[in-house]
């Protein structure tokens, strides 16, 4: 029979390796699921003149922490609908009518319908990052 022993220094540095190649893979985990998210919003989002698109960003504060964030102000707009289109019937119940600077006239509307875009990469990204930490055994 075949005996193996570590000593209490041997043991403790290879837990040490371990965890700092988990953590290694942990934070990787974290940045390619904030990439999938930029880039599922980016190709969800609606193209008018691309500056949706343009100002979905990603960045990692730290190995463990991403952010990613939508610019423009009518993000949520675009993502939720307005009017009687409004999800959750949260919006306006009539027409309105509003002058329209790029078309130079005025504009009669009943609203927008949702064009989500924000969502569904959340909801891809969050897919993603609970099958990799499983696979990690987290």
């Amino acid at each position: 029979m075949a005996r193996i022993t570590f000593s209490g220094r041997r043991l403790l540095r290879a837990a040490q390796r371990f965890e700092e190649g988990l953590l290694d893979k942990v934070s990787d985990i974290v940045h390619e699921t904030a990439r999938l998210i930029q880039t599922q919003a980016k190709a969800l989002a609606p193209v008018d003149d691309g500056s949706l698109r343009d100002s979905i960003e990603m960045k990692m504060l730290g190995k463990y922490n991403a952010v990613v964030s939508v610019g423009v102000h009518y993000a949520i707009y675009v993502e939720h609908g307005t009017g009687i289109y409004a999800e959750n019937g949260n919006g306006r119940r009539t027409p309105w009518t509003y002058f329209s600077t790029k078309l130079g006239r005025y504009v009669t509307t009943e609203g927008m319908r949702a064009q989500p875009f924000w969502g569904p990469a959340v909801d891809a990204g969050r897919e993603y990052f609970e099958r990799e930490m499983r696979r990690l055994g987290l």
